[in-house]
């Protein structure tokens, strides 16, 4: 009697162990979404997995305010394999409140942010540079950032597209 319900105790441990390593699966292709062609916020498009919760936007504790890109999306063109390319997206301050730009969270690793740190005042406008490395890429690709900032709809989804050749 000792002796099975060891067994069975000892198999449901090991299939715990087994389910829950089916859950570690990593998103597949994320940076494919749709763009807006126009110069208004591009709604976000947070890419899940099957079976598991999409993180929910964290809201800023800063009253909202709004904002205006110079451009959502922006084509470098051809450019050679291995070029490190980087493109400046000019943010300006529409609402009444102070903007104010808590984190630019890149799609992938390729992709690296800068951007103003100090609070964006009404009328004034602030800097977002996305630094693109194509050395791991071949042919078309596109790729984003999400901007989290003290926005309605945060965050706001800048976009670039590129043609890598060898």
């Amino acid at each position: 009697m000792k002796k099975t319900l060891s067994i069975i105790a000892l198999s449901v441990i090991g299939f715990g162990l087994v389910s829950c390593k089916k859950e570690n699966k990593e998103v597949q292709n994320p940076e494919v979404i749709g763009v807006d062609s126009t110069n208004a916020p591009v709604a976000p498009v947070t890419p899940t997995v099957a079976g598991t919760e999409a993180a929910a936007p964290v809201k800023s504790n800063q009253p909202t305010t709004t904002i205006a890109l110079s451009e959502s999306n922006f084509d470098f063109g051809n450019i050679k394999k291995g070029a490190k390319v980087n493109h400046v997206y000019e943010v300006t301050n529409t609402g009444t409140n102070p903007l104010i730009i808590s984190e630019v969270k890149p799609g992938c690793g390729c992709t690296a942010p800068e951007f103003t740190k100090e609070p964006i005042m009404p009328g004034k406008k602030g800097k977002i540079t996305l630094s693109f490395d194509s050395s791991n890429f071949d042919g078309s690709v596109q790729k984003y950032a999400d901007v989290f900032a003290n926005v309605e709809n945060a965050p706001v989804k800048l976009t670039f597209n590129a043609n890598i050749q060898p």
